[in-house]
């Protein structure tokens, strides 16, 4: 059934303020972006150990909902701390502090710049799945 994280897709009114701004946060530009030339509309780059994918699309494509919906996925950190206060840095804005939720387990989450919600979670779980 599930095996992982195939993409992950925000939108953004503002595309080329969004590439800007996720370039910064990822600290390298896009691997993918259509169109080629003139203002995306399409962005992807890839992050993390398992190379994720994280898409920005332009907003003007939103799946359209017959009610208010959508979900929170939350990516692994090893500083939580240091990472929530880089995207606050960059211009994020606090949705759910820092919060433990268990034994080195801690969560929470951002409003990008452009009302996406991001989760960031600090699990023991994922680390240890992942060592080197």
């Amino acid at each position: 059934m599930f095996r992982g994280i195939a993409n992950l897709n925000l939108v953004a009114d503002d595309m080329a303020a969004a590439v800007y701004w996720y370039t910064a946060v990822f600290t390298e530009d896009p691997y993918f972006v259509r169109p080629e030339q003139g203002t995306p509309q399409y962005a992807e780059w890839r992050f993390g150990d398992d190379d994720d994918e994280f898409a920005l699309m332009d907003a003007r494509f939103r799946p359209a909902l017959d009610a208010p919906g959508g979900a929170l996925v939350s990516m692994h950190v090893d500083d939580i701390r240091s990472s929530f206060d880089r995207l606050i840095e960059l211009g994020a804005i606090e949705f759910d502090p820092i919060t433990q939720r268990g034994d080195g387990w801690w969560s929470a989450s951002v409003s990008d710049p452009f009302g996406n919600l991001v989760g960031l979670i600090q699990s023991p779980h994922w680390a240890s799945q992942h060592e080197a």
